[in-house]
Order: structure tokens, then C-alpha cells, then sequence
């Protein structure tokens, strides 16, 4: 060990012993007692290892949040998403098609038209969203069969009626239940029905079945039709608004569609199921960086703490350093000394703030410390994901504070000379 790391461990873990200072009415008083500095250095350690947990239990509670979130989306929203840039329809679906099928990351994909109607059921009426689906793809790019509760995904009944798949919301409010009729009246024609040069568009459906998507937003504004019964009701004479694909994995989602929109051109937009809920992960990472930069405070406190007892270190220790230069340290080494001072500080908040954060965000994993109503929320506890960037991340800047509050102490006593140290010892 290099003489510089000894002396920093001395200063900051040591005990005094020795002679009190001060008037003792000539009656030498020895005892042993803990440094006032030894205290602040402990407080500061404390500190770090508070703002350190702090931060990892929060940050992975977001973690744990944020993958909730994304397994709800992507398992039930299509992986990609095409679209036309201007208009309402894809002017050539045959070579969206052909871009789409030779990739070989592609699962599944299938046509769809989507759109705003109004759906009423006697007295009530509500606007939603349209999806209609080829009925023999829609379970291969989307996750509404498995998220089925009542009923199944029919959407073309053997009598020759349409069917209808609508949220468990969306059920609630409109008072439906299974066989139920409901009419869906579409903005197509309806300019020329308020000005009676017409009849509006409008069909009958049955509700075949409800879904149950975890996401309120979804259950409470969609309903899914098949693409035909779509395709008149928004009287698209056979076009269709758009593709949804899914891919084997998800996460490659932005590769794929920089290869479809470098090959489809600028008459296409290519969207991720990111892109697709861009403000929501937009709040969320807001949340996530208002809480980190809360709870960094903790940690600045500490490292002001930090500075305050390595300041006050330099002063009770001018004559020891006034020694150790006239003994031929250099400025270098005087740094380096309180510099691995402030070094030891964060390293040891650092470990135990990290090992307290992992045990505490274990504990919620395995025995659901903090527990939540489960017919309020769609999960029984607390969700927490582990994530080792965290632990590196939050260490190191706890570890880069503190070794940037010991800078000034460590320039104060380096510039400390010999002779005036020790004139009056």
C-alpha cells in the first residue's frame, strides 16, 4: 500500500489519542475520543449510502413499471406499423407487401383499416376507434384472441352477419353483453346526410366478444370488426389504410424499420409500437429523471459534507502536513492523500448503498413487501426490476461526487508550506 492511501485511512478512520488541548488547571487529562471530523466523514457516509439506495430502489421500481407497461403494449399493439404519408389509403399494397415478406425478422403481417365512428346502443353512443382485421391474420399480429374474456374472436358470423369485438370498457359504458346488437354509424357520408343528399353509413353488428387488455385507453375506445365489413363502412372501394407486422423479436423493431423505410421511400411512414405510444414513455421518462435528480440531492448533501470535514481536516492537520512536506512529499502526493480520503468516502457509500438497494429490491421480488389492491390494479404488488446498469451508474456517480468534493481540500493542502506549519510547534 502506498504511503498516500495509509495516511488518507489514518485521517478519516482513525481514533485520537492523546493530551486535551486547552486549560486543564495543570492537571493532565488523557482520554480517548472520536474525532469531530471522524463524525462528519461518518455522516457523509451515510448520506451516500442513503441517496445511493434511494436511487436504485426507485430506478428500479421505474424499470419495473416501464417493462410492465412495454409487455402490455407490444403483447397486445402490432410490433410495426405502416401507414401513408399523405392521404387515407396505401396507393400500392403490393410492394409494401414484397418489402415486408423477405425480411426474415418478420413474423406475421396483415391489412388493416382503422378509423373514427360512432357506435350507439338505444340511448347511448359513444365515438371509438375501428380497427377491421383480416380475420384469419389478426391473432397472428395482434393479441386480442388471447386477451379474450367473454365470448371469442368471430368477426364474421355463418348467417352473413359482422361481428364485433369490443374492450370490457367499452362494454360498461354502452351496457352490452354477448349477441347484443350495436350500430356503428361512420363519418363517411355523413356531410352529405346533414345537408340531405343522403343517407349516412351505418351497420349492424353483434357483439361476438370482449377482450380485456390490461390497458384502459384500449378497453374503453376500440373495437375490432373484420376488414371487409371495415372496408364498407368507410367506403374504401377495396383499399386498405395500412400494414401491421409483427416481428419474432420486438427490440428489433427500430432496425427493421429503418430497412422499410429506406426501402419504401417517403411516401410511407414505418412506426414502432414506441413510436405509437411516444408520449406515454415520453411522461414516464420524465418521472424517471425528476425522481433521479430528487434524490441526487441526497448524495449532494453528502458530498457537501464531504468537503466540510476534509476542509476542517487541513486545518487540524497543517502541522502533520507541514512534516510530511518538509520530509520530502510532494503537492502530488499531499493530493492524492486527501483525494483517496474522498475516494473512501464514496466507495464505502457506494457498496452499501448498493448491497442495502439490491436486498430491499430482492425482498420485494420474492415476498411483495409493498403489496397493491388487486381489484384496482392489474398487479398484486409493487413491480421492481433489477437492472446492473443501475448499480454501475448511480456507484459511479456517487464515487465521481466525492471525489470531486475532495478537490479543494486536496489544492488547499498541497499548497501549504513547510516552514509556517511548524513555526510554532
Amino acid at each position: 500500500m502506498k504511503f498516500e492511501r495509509f495516511i488518507a485511512s489514518r485521517y478519516l478512520f482513525s481514533h485520537r489519542s492523546g493530551r486535551s488541548e486547552g486549560i486543564d488547571l495543570g492537571i493532565g487529562i488523557f482520554k480517548r475520543r472520536i474525532r469531530f471530523i471522524t463524525i462528519i466523514s461518518l455522516i457523509s457516509i451515510i448520506g451516500i449510502t442513503v441517496g445511493v439506495a434511494a436511487l436504485i430502489i426507485v430506478l428500479s421500481v421505474f424499470n419495473g413499471f416501464n417493462s410492465l407497461v412495454t409487455d402490455i403494449l407490444v403483447g397486445f399493439d402490432p410490433h410495426l406499423r405502416i401507414e401513408p404519408e399523405r392521404g387515407i389509403a396505401l396507393q400500392d399494397y403490393d410492394r409494401v407487401t414484397a418489402a415486408v415478406e423477405v425480411d426474415e425478422r418478420v413474423e406475421a403481417y396483415s391489412p388493416v383499416i382503422g378509423g373514427r365512428a360512432m357506435i350507439i346502443v338505444q340511448n347511448i353512443n359513444r365515438i371509438i376507434n375501428i380497427r377491421g382485421m383480416d380475420p384469419e391474420k389478426i391473432a397472428d399480429v395482434s393479441g386480442v384472441e388471447e386477451s379474450i374474456v367473454l365470448g371469442s374472436l368471430q368477426l364474421e358470423l355463418p348467417d352473413g352477419s359482422d361481428g364485433i369485438v369490443v374492450g370490457i370498457g367499452l362494454a360498461d359504458r354502452l351496457n352490452v353483453v354477448m349477441d347484443d346488437t350495436v350500430t356503428v354509424i361512420s363519418p363517411q357520408g355523413m356531410e352529405a346526410a346533414l345537408l340531405r343528399f343522403g343517407q349516412p353509413i351505418l351497420r349492424r353488428y353483434i357483439v361476438t366478444g370482449i377482450y380485456e387488455s390490461m390497458n384502459q385507453d384500449y378497453d374503453a375506445n376500440y373495437a375490432f370488426v373484420s376488414l371487409q365489413s371495415a372496408n364498407s363502412l368507410y367506403n374504401l372501394r377495396g383499399q386498405i389504410n395500412g400494414v401491421e407486422v409483427r416481428l419474432h423479436n420486438f427490440r428489433q423493431s427500430d432496425s427493421v424499420k429503418y430497412d422499410l423505410q429506406s426501402k419504401l421511400g417517403d411516401e410511407y411512414k414505418v412506426n414502432t409500437w414506441y413510436d405509437l405510444h411516444r408520449d406515454l414513455y415520453s411522461v414516464m421518462e420524465i418521472e424517471r429523471w425528476a425522481a433521479y435528480i430528487i434524490l441526487s440531492l441526497i448524495i449532494a448533501v453528502a458530498t457537501f459534507n464531504i468537503l466540510g470535514s476534509l476542509t476542517m481536516s487541513v486545518i487540524e492537520k497543517t502541522r502533520d502536513i507541514g512534516v510530511l512536506k518538509a520530509m520530502g512529499a510532494t503537492k502530488r502526493e499531499v493530493v492524492r492523500i486527501y483525494l483517496f480520503e474522498g475516494v473512501f468516502v464514496g466507495l464505502i457509500g457506494s457498496i452499501l448503498g448498493s448491497i442495502i438497494g439490491y436486498i430491499v429490491c430482492y425482498l420485494q421480488i420474492r415476498y411483495h413487501l409493498f403489496s397493491l389492491d388487486p381489484t384496482v390494479y392489474i398487479i398484486p404488488a409493487l413491480p421492481v426490476e433489477i437492472r446492473m446498469l443501475d448499480f454501475f451508474a448511480v456507484g459511479g456517480a456517487a464515487l465521481l461526487l466525492s471525489s470531486l468534493a475532495a478537490l479543494y481540500p486536496a489544492k488547499r493542502a498541497s499548497e501549504i508550506l513547510p516552514a509556517q506549519a511548524v513555526r510554532w510547534e
